[in-house]
């Protein structure tokens, strides 16, 4: 498996590198279909400018399909252990899902696609509170991607795969937009858009 690892405002060390190739390694013993791991390290600074939270995206990529989690804790190593477990715990779901759909007909769709299309820069914004004299950055990112023609069942498998709360699709029975979002416990829902 290939691993990638890249820095933003954070210097990326030989040491951090054979920690994040160890426990990479784990993946492989779950599923070796996995060809590809992009490591994304930030370190985000407070209001004074002083040392923040070390931010942690992973990208898994693998036979056309795509798993990702995040973390941000007090430092880099930190917040890819809690990331490289969340990325596991997804690996192991959709493996299992794949022994439970083999031979029945359902096909799972890669999200290649869907995630070929960078973050765009995000746009930010700094208000100034008059009461306090304290600047809130609100931060905007922006993803573009394909539409995809799928069931809910199978938006909601993508869902999952990704990490995310929710997931845009077109609903391949009605071809609406539509979105599937995680409510407690278990359960998820749908909304689809009405067109005119």
């Amino acid at each position: 498996m290939d691993i990638t690892i890249t820095g933003r405002n954070i210097t990326i060390s030989d040491r951090f590198k054979d920690f994040v190739a160890e426990k990479s390694e784990r993946i492989a013993h779950i599923d070796s279909r996995t060809d590809a791991l992009e490591v994304r390290v930030s370190r985000h600074l407070d209001r004074n400018g002083n040392h923040g939270d070390d931010h942690v995206e992973l990208t898994l990529r693998g036979h056309g399909v795509v798993i990702r989690a995040e973390a941000g804790t007090g430092d880099k190593y930190s917040s890819f252990d809690v990331a490289i477990d969340k990325l596991i715990e997804r690996v192991r779901r959709a493996k299992d899902r794949r022994k439970i759909h083999r031979g029945g007909g359902h096909h799972m769709m890669g999200l290649s696609e869907a995630t070929a299309a960078k973050f765009l820069e995000p746009v930010v914004d700094q208000l100034e509170s008059e009461e306090e004299g304290i600047e809130n950055p609100i931060v905007i990112r922006s993803k573009e991607f394909p539409a995809t023609r799928m069931t809910v069942e199978e938006a909601v498998d993508h869902m999952e795969l990704v990490g995310h709360s929710f997931f845009l699709y077109i609903d391949s029975e009605t071809g609406q937009p539509s979105v599937v979002y995680r409510r407690k416990g278990w359960t998820y829902g749908a909304i689809a858009l009405k067109t005119a």
